[in-house]
């Protein structure tokens, strides 16, 4: 088969007909052959009585955690029994074995043909791999993924009633429950999709000035206002001396659209999600500058949820979709599968990227675009909990910055919106391992502890914050 270039988009052929009867390139045509083969592989996995010891394996490590909940006492206990002495002795007080069948109980779902909106970005893996790995066919559930193409328009569904539910920017549900910048519509966070993942890409050109206290003047991509990139991004300038208001320019520019600003001149760096800052380096265009990981490790980023109207009248489907997602980021958690991931994942009708740059995001082995190979095991994982402690965070920085007046009821809203009772229950039903106790935890963000119990007077501490 031919190939011949638009010249409108020379990075992308013309399609043509394959000799295997669809409209695809051959590179297109090899990639989704690959890909095929790496999602038999893992559904394999996920079907594996390994797989399924792990996660029996989750629902023993709970219990045992939920009865004896201080480390010391428990590691004591099970030193002075064994394991299976002491899963024995559990087991004739607790329904061990229907708790790890639980996951096959299912209600008759209100609503079986469904349609998820997603932005083409690794943080999307466990939503996106759910699809073809048949995760929500498992569930019962025939859900169509649908490739969008901005955050904007991702809102605009959601609130339509196009989508179904969503990969959204986790500070995204929190926005459209309070009305900013949209029509106000309850939303909620059922997981987060990804934590870290993320990164500061400079120009190539700025590979010699890379003091962001020389940076004023600078205009830097971020994908949307309410996205965990504007804020991690406002927080790291203020901390060097910038004013993101006055020293520097914000724009926002849809993810896929980053590298070519990059390219042109149009923009300095962004703070944006992978695999475009990996792709920066691919094209020669960009550098990473800082990972985001080592501003706050274990951010959230983004996030799969709905609107509370559809988790009300849809509740066996939310719970089906919740198992599907769920299980997929149990599997994406697992550093063995993530190459094999990395194939499901890069073909057209979801990243349309090529594989060596999402192996390169997953894996956390890369180039840096200066030269040297990293090796950052958690540059990108899939922690699922969306802890309440984050939620409140991201309204500290919407007070700051100005995108939220007067004062704000942290706590009452973090819990109305982050489902982390529900993420807990769904995910010790299936088996996988989850952190129990408080719903809100300390996070430590460029060295200095975040509580959330003191949020009000941490939205009011900073020198640099919105006049």
């Amino acid at each position: 088969m031919s190939e011949f270039f638009d010249p409108y988009n020379a990075d992308r052929p013309l399609m043509m007909k394959c000799s295997c009867g669809r409209d695809h390139t051959v590179a297109d045509h090899h990639a989704e052959v690959n890909a095929d083969g790496a999602a038999a592989e893992l559904r394999r996995r996920s079907e594996s009585s390994d797989f399924e010891a792990y996660s029996n394996q989750f629902i023993e490590a709970t219990l045992v955690k939920a009865l004896f909940p201080q480390d010391a006492e428990r590691r004591r206990f099970l030193r002075a029994v064994g394991k299976g002495t002491a899963m024995a002795a559990i087991a004739s007080v607790l329904p061990v074995g229907t708790m790890q069948a639980m996951a096959q109980d299912k209600g008759a779902l209100e609503k079986t043909n469904l349609k998820i909106g997603f932005i083409p970005i690794t943080c999307a893996t466990p939503l996106i791999m759910a699809h073809p790995l048949g995760f929500y066919e498992k569930q019962g559930l025939k859900v169509e993924v649908t490739k969008t193409a901005g955050w904007a328009l991702i809102r605009d569904k959601v609130i339509n009633k196009e989508y179904d539910a969503s990969h959204f920017l986790s500070p995204m549900p929190l926005a459209m429950s309070m009305g900013l910048g949209s029509n106000t519509v309850a939303t909620n966070v059922a997981t987060i999709q990804n934590i870290n993942g993320q990164a500061i890409t400079m120009s190539i050109r700025h590979k010699d000035n890379r003091d962001p206290k020389n940076w004023k003047g600078f205009k830097f991509g971020i994908p949307f206002d309410y996205s965990m990139h504007n804020f991690l991004l406002r927080y790291f300038l203020a901390e060097h001396g910038i004013n993101p208001d006055t020293d520097v320019q914000l724009r926002v520019i849809a993810p896929p659209e980053m590298v070519a600003n990059l390219r042109a001149g149009n923009i300095d760096g962004f703070l944006g999600p992978d695999p475009f800052n990996q792709r920066a380096v691919y094209e020669e265009v960009g550098y990473l500058h800082t990972l985001t990981k080592d501003l706050w490790h274990g951010h959230p980023c983004c996030a799969f949820g709905t609107t509370t109207e559809f988790i009300q009248q849809n509740p066996n489907t939310f719970a089906a979709l919740y198992r599907a997602v769920l299980t997929a980021a149990a599997m994406a958690r697992q550093p063995k599968n993530r190459e094999l991931i990395a194939k499901v994942i890069a073909p057209a009708q979801y990243l349309n990227q090529p594989e060596v740059v999402l192996q390169q995001v997953l894996t956390g082995r890369y180039a840096d675009g200066l030269g040297s190979i990293k090796n950052v095991p958690d540059r990108a994982d899939f922690d699922p909990m969306p802890w309440q402690s984050m939620a409140v965070w991201m309204l500290t920085q919407m007070q700051r910055w100005g995108y939220v007046k007067g004062d704000v009821d942290y706590k009452a809203i973090a819990e109305k919106v982050f489902l982390i009772t529900d993420a807990r229950k769904h995910m010790k039903d299936l088996g996988h391992e989850f952190s129990a106790g408080p719903t809100y935890t300390k996070h430590t963000i460029m060295g200095k502890e975040f509580d959330s119990a003191k949020a009000a007077a941490y939205a009011k501490s900073f020198p640099i914050s919105k006049a």
